[in-house]
């Protein structure tokens, strides 16, 4: 029998509570299960807080996490972000050694991208770019004759599409 790994989005929403992401976190650890990216942030209502974790395993492993998410008493909704029903993006900032001789390379690169130059020093660039998992690692594949110096990765975040499964509270 073949185990087929894959890697599953779920977006929770949460109390907005000092303990809550110690609370999904630790489940991970308990049960032995993997975080590959998680993130976190206040939704428009401030009593509730948006997770949106990536783990990976195969199909019984993530029915498991979505099962004893699901248990928790802070979590209050959870949904699948899928493929083709979602939409999902990460940020990163990469800090590259770039000589003002390479600057328009690396500025032609960042354009075609539609990447941001937020900070620039003598021997340096730190670059702000949005979007697909894919998208960010083809940037990364281009820069890479470039020094990365530092490298800050946000995890997934994402939405369903449409209105008609959205979680209203209270």
């Amino acid at each position: 029998m073949v185990i087929t790994m894959r890697k599953q989005a779920l977006s929770l929403i949460v109390e907005n509570t000092s303990s809550v992401l110690s609370h999904v976190s630790g489940l991970f650890s308990r049960r032995g299960y993997n975080i590959d990216s998680i993130s976190a942030g206040v939704t428009a209502d401030p009593r509730y807080t948006r997770i949106t974790i990536v783990s990976s395993g195969d199909r019984l492993i993530l029915e498991q996490i979505e099962n004893q998410l699901a248990k928790l008493e802070d979590v209050l909704d959870i949904k699948k972000l899928e493929a083709g029903s979602s939409v999902t993006r990460e940020l990163i900032l990469v800090k590259l050694r770039v000589q003002e001789s390479s600057r328009q390379e690396i500025l032609s690169v960042i354009e075609i991208f539609r990447g941001k130059v937020v900070d620039v020093t003598r021997d340096s660039m730190v670059i702000e770019l949005t979007g697909h998992q894919d998208k960010l690692s083809a940037f990364l594949d281009l820069v890479s004759g470039f020094e990365i110096l530092e490298l800050a990765r946000t995890g997934i975040t994402g939405l369903t599409r449409g209105s008609s499964d959205v979680t209203y509270l209270e």
